[in-house]
């Protein structure tokens, strides 16, 4: 079975005691399962503006990204499209600011609704909808049969879209962890946060930490999702040796190293890491730093 995977936007949106819901309509694998509004990300497009492209068609409101909950991944079997899709799904706290509530006219929903708790109670949802609503998490019915065109489209030749989860590291004493990207990949000789991208059927959070032992030799600690961000270079000369088109989505984790040992680079050689090493904040401006990693340890660190 081909793997494919993708990166979807959704919006956790709250009036009151109710949650802002949409169904799936009669064209998707899953009719009549409902879910928070959201879906996948166009090559390019930056989560937060994906995240209000989706509300606007599938709700009719307007919304601003407040920010980032969650970070989860799911598999969907298609069999009769012979695909194991790999959904990374960010979820978004967000707040409408204006529009008016409209189910979506033709496409993947047929129902936009406002839903109490008592609602919610034996309504099909899709599993990281429930389980993002503290709801039971019931599986999925099989995907119809469909003999028609594939839905799921391969990536075109040269263009590529990357999911990876990184970490704010730190240990008791306040110092800042970071990693040497290797030669041969973009950003060769800077200093990047720990991290890297995730594996076919794998969680952010344990791709993180599995990271980080192999950058570093250290065991982490998760204590909160700090922020998500988004780069597209079409013209990135990585390690495949010749310009791809790269479109790459980061979630950014706190991470606390409870007892900090020696670094020491345990992935296979050839990695993307050359180096790793732990530093006073006082010395980070000094560095020769990565563009995400000036933007979290600038705005993160106490």
């Amino acid at each position: 079975m081909e793997r494919r995977r993708r990166i979807g936007a959704y919006g956790l949106c709250r009036n009151g005691d109710t949650v802002l819901l949409v169904r799936a309509s009669v064209a998707t694998d899953v009719p009549g399962v409902w879910q928070i509004p959201g879906g996948g990300l166009e090559h390019g497009e930056r989560p937060d503006a994906a995240l209000v492209r989706e509300f606007a068609e599938e709700t009719g409101l307007t919304i601003e990204p407040v920010r980032p909950l969650a970070a989860v991944s799911d598999i969907r079997l298609r069999p009769d499209l012979g695909i194991e899709l790999h959904l990374d799904r960010i979820v978004y706290e967000v707040r409408s600011t204006g529009g008016e509530l409209r189910a979506e006219s033709a496409g993947g929903t047929d129902q936009v609704r406002w839903i109490t708790p008592d609602e919610l109670v034996g309504l099909p949802l899709m599993p990281f909808t429930a389980e993002l609503l503290g709801c039971p998490v019931s599986p999925l019915p099989s995907a119809p049969m469909r003999r028609s065109g594939s839905p799921l489209p391969p990536p075109p030749p040269g263009r590529g879209q990357r999911f990876g989860a990184y970490g704010l590291v730190t240990d008791p004493a306040g110092r800042v962890l970071l990693t040497r990207i290797a030669q041969g990949y973009p950003g060769a000789g800077r200093w990047h946060l720990p991290g890297g991208g995730t594996d076919h059927g794998e969680q952010p959070v344990t791709g993180l930490l599995r990271e980080l032992v192999e950058e570093a030799d250290q065991l982490g600690r998760v204590t909160g999702l700090l922020a998500v961000d988004s780069s597209h270079n079409p013209t990135a000369m990585g390690p495949e040796g010749y310009p791809m088109d790269w479109h790459v989505v980061r979630v950014i984790y706190r991470v606390v190293v409870d007892v900090p040992t020696d670094v020491r680079v345990t992935e296979a050689t050839g990695g993307s890491t050359a180096g790793a090493g732990w530093f006073d904040p006082a010395a980070l401006p000094g560095l020769p730093l990565t563009g995400v990693a000036r933007m979290v340890t600038t705005q993160y660190l106490p």
